[in-house]
């Protein structure tokens, strides 16, 4: 555990750099404290300030970048795809799609301090059609603001998290286990989260297959998409004789018929 500082000093922004970025990619390893780490390094002289904050901003806009492509590319399947590697239930879709309705771009100032909300922004962005200049400018200002804010908090602590960072040290291996604890927590509990949702969706569900067997057997089914209005413009394809209620106007409807077995979508 001694052999930490002396590390980070000499090989400090590789490892920001690639942290950083496996975070952005939708890893579930968040850069918080290393951030913070890189930030009390600076204030006691052994880091660079600007560096830091530099580094962290190239690695996060290079793995949002790639993500941005990728919603352009791929529509709606990256989505689902971001949620399983990030370990964040599909929830995270829907809030970040309505944070996006209401704020467009400025959105992406925030959603990076909030990790389900980051991994799904940077590919709606995409799959919206916004404009790469537009993505740029909003999506590198709030990279900024969450890499600046984390290494400015480590820079104006960095007595104080310096005494915390060398008592810690003294604590040894019960340091390296705690560490590993909390992250192998956090993981787990997010793995916990995900599995939890999927059992909830797995009630009185349908596949495709399953639907057309019925729609073509001539059974009295009424199908109603409930897709994002951001999902609906990116494909406005919906399965024939289906009603478009989205999700959020589900509860104020009436006129949505009891006495017929109702499919419901999103996706």
């Amino acid at each position: 555990m001694a052999d930490i500082i002396p590390f980070l000093i000499q090989h400090g922004y590789t490892v920001l750099f690639f942290w950083v970025l496996a975070e952005t990619m939708g890893l579930p390893i968040p850069s918080a404290p290393l951030l913070i780490t890189v930030g009390a390094l600076a204030g006691t002289g052994q880091m660079s300030l600007v560096l830091g904050i530099g580094t962290a901003l190239c690695a996060a806009l290079l793995g949002d970048i790639f993500w941005y492509i990728m919603g352009r590319l791929y529509g709606g399947k990256v989505l689902s795809l971001i949620c399983r590697i990030s370990l964040e239930p599909d929830s995270c879709v829907r809030r970040t799609e309505n944070i996006f309705a209401r704020y467009g771009a400025r959105a992406l100032l925030v959603t990076k301090f909030f990790p389900g909300l980051s991994a799904v922004s940077t590919p709606l962005s995409g799959i919206t059609g916004m404009r790469v200049s537009r993505f740029l400018l909003f999506d590198g200002m709030g990279m900024l603001l969450w890499a600046g804010a984390y290494v400015l908090f480590g820079f104006v602590f960095s007595e104080e998290l310096d005494r915390a960072l060398a008592y810690a040290l003294g604590m040894g291996r019960t340091l390296f286990v705690l560490v590993v604890g909390v992250l192998s927590f956090y993981i787990l509990r997010k793995y916990v989260m995900r599995r939890r949702f999927l059992r909830q969706l797995s009630v009185a569900r349908i596949t495709p297959e399953e639907l057309k067997q019925k729609l073509d057997a001539g059974e009295d089914i009424l199908i109603i998409d409930v897709r994002h209005s951001l999902d609906f413009e990116a494909d406005p394809d919906v399965i024939p004789g289906a009603l478009r209620i989205p999700f959020e106007q589900m509860e104020g409807q009436s006129d949505v018929p009891t006495d017929r077995e109702i499919v419901v979508y999103c996706t």
